[in-house]
């Protein structure tokens, strides 16, 4: 953690710990200081590089500042603990498809249109899709890293949007933003044609488990389902068991509309150009075949993450 006294975000951590008697330690570390991972390491064989800063386009208002340079000064720091770590012998490192591709629209461009784990994002810049260019930057700087030595290896887990019960109400994540901007009526009037990628976030922890315990597990691994979503198909499922149902969007905005008054919500006219109202399929078979992922529901997704937001209100 980087405060070991932030109560409201180490608080769901140590109920796990008194729930797992032994089973947790919690290290005070930060990202941005260099040799903060060594002590918290020493003796582990197994390390997953989870952290790095989630926002979304309309929330960052520094892309480098905001998460390109807490993503990538924070893997060289993890990694350069692992390098000075002898007993580390794997990985497993959070990426997102993001890394993949920058724009929905340069998923066009590859084979089929379909989404794959065989390629890298090369058009986004620290003002243009600034999260997903510290992720691709990150994992770039992850994989060379690793090339230069060949006593640990690394697993990539590439998520779509993570969704579905958080442990923590504290989180600064941007897909709990997103949600909560749905979820609490900020899109009544009507929802934009924005799909996304997503999976279940206890699916996700599934797959770092079994990339690092399974020898033969290598490369990339996209976590996400098939099929996008979009908000109007998150808002039919969740129309059921939403206390205050009128709250969720039942029609889509007109896409002139959205190109009308996108930019007073953050949102560039090339963003929204190169997103609104395209979809495309997701190629998850790596996951499937190698990992043994069963993607939960979109149903049992939604919601159990409505429950766990309402719960925390």
């Amino acid at each position: 953690m980087r405060s070991l006294a932030n109560q409201d975000k180490n608080r769901s951590l140590a109920r796990l710990g008194q729930q797992y008697p032994g089973h947790l330690q919690l290290h005070e570390a930060d990202l941005l200081h260099e040799g903060a991972f060594d002590r918290p390491m020493q003796d582990c064989d197994l390390v997953f590089h989870v952290a790095s800063p989630f926002l979304m386009p309309e929330q960052i208002k520094d892309g480098q500042k905001q998460v390109v340079t807490p993503a990538l000064r924070g893997t060289r720091n993890v990694l350069g603990a692992v390098d000075r770590t002898p007993s580390v012998r794997r990985v497993v490192l959070t990426s997102t498809v993001g890394a993949i591709f920058g724009d929905y629209i340069d998923v066009r461009q590859m084979a089929g249109g379909v989404l794959s784990e065989a390629y890298f994002n090369t058009t986004s810049t620290p003002q243009n899709n600034p999260y997903h260019y510290s992720k691709v930057t990150a994992e770039k700087e992850a994989w060379d890293i690793c090339g230069r030595q060949s006593r640990w290896s690394m697993v990539a887990i590439n998520p779509g949007l993570v969704l579905g019960p958080a442990l923590t109400a504290s989180s600064e994540s941007g897909s709990l933003f997103l949600l909560e901007e749905l979820l609490k009526g900020c899109f009544f009037y009507g929802a934009a044609d924005f799909s996304f990628t997503y999976v279940d976030v206890r699916d996700v922890a599934l797959a770092h488990l079994r990339a690092a315990q399974r020898d033969h597990a290598k490369g990339r691994y996209i976590l996400a389902e098939k099929q996008m979503i979009s908000f109007l198909e998150m808002s039919r499922i969740l129309r059921p068991f939403h206390r205050r149902p009128y709250l969720l969007p039942r029609w889509n905005v007109p896409d002139w509309l959205v190109r009308l008054i996108g930019p007073a919500f953050g949102l560039t006219q090339e963003y929204i150009r190169n997103h609104l109202g395209i979809r495309f399929p997701v190629d998850n078979r790596r996951s499937v075949e190698e990992l043994g992922i069963v993607y939960r529901p979109a149903a049992e997704t939604l919601k159990d993450h409505y429950e766990a937001w309402l719960a925390s209100r």
